[in-house]
Order: C-alpha cells, then sequence, then structure tokens
C-alpha cells in the first residue's frame, strides 16, 4: 500500500512539473520603459491572462538606449511593440519585421511650441528650433517637414533639428522652440513643471493628416513560417487584447498594476493613472486588428518625403492579418 501511494504520489508530483513546465515561453520588447502605454500586457501577466493560454511571457522594459527593431533582429526578444514609421524603415534597411496586431487605433503625437514664438500653424516651423527623439521616433516629424517643403538644415528657411532626450527640459530651458510630446505623457510634464495651456499651442499630427500608426506588435517574418510560434502568437494577442481591454474598463486599476511592476520607483500614481486615461482613448475599442487603410496612410504619408523620404518603395508584406484572423 505505501509503495502505490509513494508511486502515486510521484505520478501526481511528475505530472504537476510536467504541467509547470508546459508554458511557452514569448519574450516581449516593449518601446519605452514600464508605464501606462504598455498597461494592457502588464495587465495580461498580473490577471492570469497569459497563463490561461498557457504562456509563460517575459516583459523587457525598453529605454533611450534600445531600439526595439535592433533586439528583435539580434534574438533578444521574440515579439516588440514599434511604430510603424520605424519597422517600416528597419524593413527597408532588411530587418524582416511584420506587423501582426495593432492595438493603438490612434496616434498621441504632437508638437508642442511655445506660444510667444509667434508659431500660429505649422508652416511658420521656418527658422526655429524643433526637438525630437530619435531610434525611430523622428521619422513622422521628418516626413511632415518635408510635406512643407522645409528643410532641416538649420538655415533661415529651414529648421534645426535638435536630438532631444525623452523629456521636456529641452523646452522648458528654452533650448527648443517647439518639441515632440505624447497626449498621454510628455505634453503633461510640460503642464506639471508649472506652465499653462496658455503659454503653449499643439499641434496634432492627427489633424494635420499626417499621423502614423503607433504601438504596433510585430514579429520577424521567420516566426511566421514557425506554425508552433504562430499558434503561440495567437495565444499572445488574444490574451494582451484581453489585458487591454480590462485596462481600459479599469484605468485606474490598471494604472497601479503598472506601478507595481516598475522597478525603477520612477513613475507615480498621479501620472500613471492620467495616462491610463489618454491612453485609453487611443485604443478605441480596438480588437487588436489592423485597419489596413490607416496603415496605407502611414506609408503614404513616409513616401511623401520628396527627396528624403523615410521610405522611398511601397512596402510588401509589412503586415498580416494570419494571427488576429485565428483568435477572432
Amino acid at each position: 500500500m505505501k509503495k502505490w501511494i509513494a508511486l502515486a504520489t510521484g505520478v501526481a508530483l511528475a505530472a504537476t512539473a510536467t504541467a509547470s513546465q508546459a508554458a511557452d515561453k514569448l519574450t516581449l520588447q516593449l518601446q519605452w520603459v514600464t508605464q501606462a502605454q504598455f498597461a494592457g500586457y502588464y495587465v495580461a501577466k498580473d490577471k492570469g491572462y497569459y497563463a490561461d493560454e498557457d504562456l509563460e511571457v517575459e516583459i523587457r522594459p525598453g529605454g533611450p538606449d534600445i531600439a526595439p527593431p535592433q533586439v528583435l533582429a539580434g534574438g533578444g526578444a521574440d515579439v516588440m511593440l514599434n511604430w510603424m514609421p520605424s519597422a517600416l524603415a528597419a524593413r527597408e534597411k532588411g530587418v524582416p519585421v511584420v506587423n501582426i496586431a495593432q492595438p493603438f487605433k490612434r496616434s498621441g503625437l504632437m508638437l508642442t511650441c511655445w506660444k510667444d514664438t509667434g508659431i500660429t500653424k505649422p508652416e511658420e516651423f521656418r527658422g526655429h528650433t524643433i526637438g525630437s527623439w530619435f531610434f525611430g521616433n523622428e521619422y513622422p516629424l521628418l516626413s511632415w517637414l518635408s510635406q512643407l517643403d522645409i528643410p532641416t538644415d538649420g538655415s533661415e528657411n529651414g529648421v534645426t533639428i535638435q536630438k532631444i532626450g525623452f523629456n521636456v527640459d529641452p523646452l522648458l530651458q528654452k533650448q527648443a522652440d517647439c518639441i515632440t510630446t505624447m497626449t498621454y505623457n510628455e505634453y503633461w510634464q510640460v503642464i506639471d513643471a508649472g506652465v499653462t495651456p496658455d503659454d503653449i499651442v499643439t499641434f496634432s499630427y492627427s489633424d494635420y493628416g499626417v499621423a502614423t500608426l503607433e504601438d504596433g506588435i510585430y514579429v520577424l517574418e521567420s516566426s511566421l513560417d514557425d506554425p508552433e510560434m504562430v499558434d503561440k502568437l495567437a495565444r499572445f494577442v488574444k490574451a494582451s487584447m484581453k489585458g487591454w481591454n480590462w485596462a481600459v474598463e479599469n484605468p485606474d486599476e490598471a494604472a497601479e498594476i503598472v506601478l507595481e511592476n516598475d522597478a525603477t520607483g520612477a513613475q507615480t500614481e498621479k501620472h500613471q493613472k492620467r495616462m491610463m486615461g489618454e491612453i485609453a482613448k487611443l485604443i478605441d475599442g480596438s480588437d487588436g486588428t489592423l485597419d489596413v487603410e490607416a496603415a496605407q496612410r502611414t506609408v503614404e504619408t513616409l513616401l511623401a518625403g520628396g527627396s528624403d523620404p523615410v521610405i522611398t518603395k511601397q512596402p510588401e508584406g509589412a503586415w498580416t492579418d494570419k494571427i488576429t484572423n485565428m483568435i477572432k
């Protein structure tokens, strides 16, 4: 009897160990540091949505020196989040990235300028200094300026492009007349620094028809040739969108989950809750399906770069509905 119990116990333990090892591992590379911009993924992990899909997902924060396409190409992650301009530019340069889902339906990108510069419309950017982030985030700005026929040579008829860190100091210190900001992040950093909305003027990329898709989910083409990986990716997107839906419906609680995952301790409750509220507007009921028309508008915006376009030709195979069709 004791032998039978021991055998049964051993079998049960082995089964438990096997079950615990059964979860498929995936590594997600974020585009930036831990914040509510990525709440859906942290919620999916915290609420067990990934575990429900037999997934063990490692979420790797980004940073000022991390370019997601490079991480993906180097094998440092299975999945990345990226803005489409950056992804398309990387693809044209030989990194075969493919958009498999698009949680963000709208762009949150703006230019924020001091009102006392006299800038009232984009054509009046001439003769001013504009601060922009790089690592692919500069592409929408460069495309917009090219469409306006404004050179970036620092001339009186052009603009001076200043490479800035991911903060608002260049604007506050008046080293730049305008800087790139997001509706959910840097704009509010400016306001929190004591600047009033009457002191500044903002130019939303969406309002001027030059908005491009942001925060899409991308993998390498080779991942889509592997049936097992395709299955894992479908489960990942399904669980991630479940996480996003929960985050949108419970923004304050989602912000708290983000804060619990912020290893740096740099984020504040006020900022993250406000950010999550703004992010919900960009998700706007998305089920993760890429709007092909919006993707094509992104391509056309980038191609309309005159003598210095972000991409030089219509991309082929840059997005697929293979994954999102599996979860409908």
